[in-house]
């Protein structure tokens, strides 16, 4: 038996390692704790799902005990992506789920992603299980909770199928990296009238080709090579568990998600004139003004799937995204993120154009720098962060963000650096119009920094 440690319980999800902080029996701890909050409110049934890694059926086997102890029915859906069970708690009755993903960690690892009552919980109502857990006395409900099973695939696709629709047929290719997202993107992708040339769409918890994480461009490198060796025109990413989206176009070009959101947008925005579309302090600074011209209003978001999705449902925007690629449509869907959907989405606009790559190569873009970290002790990154808050001068700069971390913003770029809410370290990123003005600002960051921290060593 696993010992408890609060180390898994994070800012947006609860993640550990198989073996090391959570087994089994932390995994049916956290169904009764789960169960309990949930009945509190008022809810008396919940889904689960799980993503493809080897440790799946253990842990949702046993998080199934765990909400039954509490006194919770569970609707268990199998084999599924992250979507899938955020879909479940729309259209079946109950607001509540689970899904058991390690979404894009290495094999070891897993954990669970949870709605609650409707509502993503994170920060301290993920904390709160912990606490529950700590204190539980052995007691189960005097009535366990029922189980049973249910396909929830043909009414997802279906869903999809009859409301996104392609202005002419497409050759695309798609990379899932051996993650759960293998057994759904081909079926929905070839139902909405694609060919599909398949990439490592079979499920496999060694994900033994490449990492199942389209963020990184050593991921995506196959996929490129399949675009040159075939006749496809546009190749989608995903990642371990369904919910983020990566792009590429004919020529190689990787279209990250903050360019995806200008198409998005622009399409949200011909339907809600005057909307507020979402999107996270790592994004593009082309993004907003983008939003503006389009007939929207932008608003920067701190960083988090769950803070995102609980800021869309606060604002009622038809349309949030992230850097990471977790993409939020509102609009003519349900406000969750979903990789598949987004992809969906995604073919729909780039099918009514000959050449698709010409659309998003056209999109604007700056020079910019990758997510780099500097590896802090537990706790570290956030001193830092504060301490550049109340000293840190940035002569030249337009104005400072400070939402979540510190952007600042310059007449030709920005610099970004928050504490993650995941792990101990500084996540910085840099973007400019210009080579010289990207090491300017580089060089204006490591000043601040190697002043509050002289022994940092800094990525870049």
């Amino acid at each position: 038996m696993v010992a408890l440690s609060k180390t898994i319980f994070k800012a947006y999800d609860i993640r550990g390692v198989i073996g090391k902080t959570l087994d089994a029996g932390i995994a049916r701890h956290i169904g009764r704790a789960f169960g309990a909050a949930a009945l509190v409110k008022g809810e008396r049934k919940v889904v689960i799902g799980r993503d493809g890694r080897l440790s799946g059926p253990e842990l949702t086997a046993a998080l199934a005990e765990g909400l039954r102890d509490a006194g919770v029915d569970v609707v268990d859906l199998g084999m599924v992506a992250t979507p899938m069970v955020y879909f479940a708690t729309n259209v079946l009755d109950t607001r509540s789920g689970i899904m058991v993903t390690g979404s894009h960690n290495p094999p070891d690892y897993n954990g669970f992603k949870m709605v609650m009552a409707g509502e993503a919980i994170y920060g301290d109502a993920i904390l709160a299980l912990h606490d529950s857990i700590a204190r539980y006395d052995g007691k189960v409900a005097a009535e366990r909770g029922g189980y049973a099973t249910h396909d929830i695939r043909a009414a997802y696709i279906e869903r999809i199928v009859g409301d996104v629709k392609l202005a002419r047929p497409i050759k695309i290719a798609v990379d899932c990296g051996n993650g759960v997202a293998g057994a759904f993107a081909p079926e929905l992708f070839r139902a909405m009238g694609a060919e599909v040339v398949e990439l490592f769409c079979e499920v496999d918890g060694h994900f033994p080709n490449h990492h199942p994480d389209p963020a990184h461009p050593e991921n995506l490198q196959d996929l490129i090579k399949s675009l040159q060796d075939t006749d496809a025109e546009i190749g989608l990413a995903f990642d371990g568990d369904g919910d983020r989206l990566g792009i590429v176009t004919k020529d190689g070009q990787i279209i990250f998600p903050d360019r995806q959101m200008m198409l998005f947008a622009a399409d949200v925005l011909s339907r809600n004139p005057g909307g507020e579309i979402l999107y996270d302090v790592k994004c593009t600074r082309h993004l907003g003004p983008w939003i503006e011209q389009h007939g929207g209003r932008a608003l920067m978001w701190k960083t988090g799937h769950s803070l995102v999705k609980a800021k869309l449902k606060e604002t009622g925007a038809p349309l949030g995204g992230e850097m990471s690629g977790h993409i939020f449509f509102k609009d003519r869907w349900y406000g969750f993120d979903d990789g598949l959907y987004a992809g969906a989405r995604m073919l729909e606009i780039l099918t009514r154009e000959q050449d698709p790559s010409k659309l998003l190569n056209g999109l604007p873009i700056a020079s910019s720098t990758p997510e780099l970290h500097l590896h802090l002790q537990e706790g570290e990154n956030f001193v830092l962060i504060d301490s550049l808050r109340q000293n840190a001068t940035f002569p030249g700069s337009e104005r400072i963000v400070g939402i979540d971390g510190l952007r600042v913003e310059y007449p030709d770029g920005f610099g970004l650096a928050r504490g993650s809410n995941t792990t101990p370290v500084v996540v910085l990123r840099f973007e400019a119009e210009t080579p010289d003005a990207l090491a300017r600002i580089q060089a204006d960051f490591k000043r601040v920094i190697l002043a509050a921290k002289p022994d940092a060593e800094l990525p870049f």
